[in-house]
């Protein structure tokens, strides 16, 4: 089920591996999704507030996850698109290895500074227990969620796309069973929704690496390769560590902007909360062609085809622009219907969807640079160049800082709704720069080699 993305034509080939990434996505984004909608029905708006305004942490725990395993992947990608089979597995028996030590320091770091993070982002004094208990949890379970996103990445990398849109499918499932035990029958509250998605996440995790061993020889390590090896942990952090703090930078900026939005009460929150879910789900698409691009450029890069890579980058802007314009229609027609998910009773729907509606407008207008940022970032850190798009990252950062200030200060809900779009701008005009400076230094390379 690998597929060698350095032959043939090159959108088929790019579409055949993103087609099941955005169905795996879009369940990764239900099943999250499943818990604000159970949380908020079956318990109330303020526990819906609660569990969203510790979106933006999960946002940063998730991310870091992603980016950290992404990274350790991308050498697994070069490799296997070198043919270098023996790389591979010494590769994946050393990504593991580096994962134990990350998911332990991230595990107790989150712990110790939860309490003080949640005070610091204005979380409202009524939801502040609920969000507190909510987002402990999930810390517990950063382990399982850094191995599902390792094992998922390893899988990706060797151009299988579909084994983890099946390990996704049933971990969606699986979140859903799981909260409604939890949080109707056992009526645990938000812990309940917290304590299901570190369940469905750890089954996947494990199901996903029974997987590779039993099926999947080329990521089998050798009993012998079971040790750190040092050039492979330069390579494998020089690309995960600029990737985690990448997706950390983002988050960073999300939080500054969730702590503005916060200032506007519990109501503003859960409408926000509401909306950004949808969105989630909406924008998966793009998720999605950059992922394909890190396993796309990684591979070609591996066998040292620029022409490749440089035509895989324009197919994916072209797909990726006319995906956004029709998904930012369908978010502006799906945004009210999608509230009476989250809320019950007419008075709260018309309470919120202005909230809502202030921050869809202003997103879906932005949604073209977004779609850009996916695309050049991930062809870069596919590439092995991770500390331009890490840099982009800061740019989204200073972006959202500036603007959410400002929303601060002046007291406005719709320039804290702007902080989104500034800092997709920010990026995507760096990455794109960025992009082009990375392919004339592979140019160079390739024509030094060659010579």
């Amino acid at each position: 089920m690998q597929l060698d993305m350095t032959k043939g034509k090159i959108l088929p080939v790019i579409l055949k591996f993103t087609i099941p990434l955005i169905i795996g996505n879009i369940f990764q984004q239900l099943y999250n999704m499943v818990d604000t909608i159970i949380v908020g029905r079956y318990i109330g708006a303020d526990a819906l507030a609660a569990v969203g305004s510790t979106g933006t942490i999960m946002f940063l725990i998730i991310g870091f996850a992603q980016g950290i395993t992404a990274g350790f992947s991308i050498l697994i990608s070069q490799k296997y698109g070198g043919q270098n089979i023996q790389g591979v597995k010494r590769s994946a028996a050393n990504g593991i290895l580096l994962s134990i030590f990350s998911s332990i320091i991230l595990t107790i770091l989150c712990l110790v500074i939860m309490k003080p993070l949640l005070k610091l982002m204005n979380t409202p004094d009524n939801i502040f227990q609920d969000a507190y208990a909510y987002i402990m949890i999930i810390s517990v379970g950063i382990t399982a969620n850094i191995f599902y996103n390792l094992f998922s990445a390893y899988l990706r990398a060797v151009g299988n796309s579909k084994i983890p849109l099946f390990f996704l499918v049933f971990s969606a499932c699986l979140n859903i069973v799981l909260d409604l035990l939890f949080i109707v029958k056992f009526q645990l509250g938000v812990s309940g929704a917290a304590w299901a998605t570190n369940l469905s996440l750890a089954v996947s995790a494990i199901l996903s690496g029974i997987y590779i061993w039993k099926k999947v020889p080329d990521l089998k390590p050798d009993r012998d390769m079971w040790k750190l090896s040092a050039v492979d942990s330069k390579i494998q952090l020089a690309a995960g560590i600029p990737m985690a703090f990448q997706f950390a930078i983002t988050a960073s900026g999300t939080m500054i902007m969730q702590a503005a939005i916060n200032l506007f009460g519990s109501g503003a929150v859960a409408a926000f909360t509401a909306t950004g879910k949808l969105q989630n789900v909406i924008v998966q698409g793009m998720v999605a062609m950059g992922q394909t691009m890190a396993t796309y450029c990684g591979q070609n890069y591996g066998c040292g085809d620029l022409k490749r890579i440089r035509s895989g980058v324009r197919a994916a802007l072209i797909v990726d622009f006319i995906y956004s314009v029709a998904v930012a229609l369908l978010m502006c027609i799906l945004l009210k219907p999608s509230l009476h998910l989250f809320f019950s009773g007419e008075t709260e729907i018309a309470a919120m969807l202005p909230w809502a509606q202030t921050y869809c407008h202003l997103s879906v207008s932005f949604y073209l640079p977004l779609c850009t940022i996916y695309v050049f970032r991930n062809a870069m850190q596919g590439c092995g160049y991770s500390f331009l798009p890490m840099m982009g990252g800061t740019a989204e950062l200073v972006a959202r800082l500036i603007v959410s200030i400002a929303a601060i200060h002046l007291v406005s809900f719709p320039i804290a709704c702007f902080a989104d779009p500034a800092a997709w701008i920010a990026a995507s005009a760096f990455t794109g720069i960025s992009y082009l400076y990375v392919i004339q230094k592979i140019r160079k390379k390739f024509q030094t080699v060659t010579v």
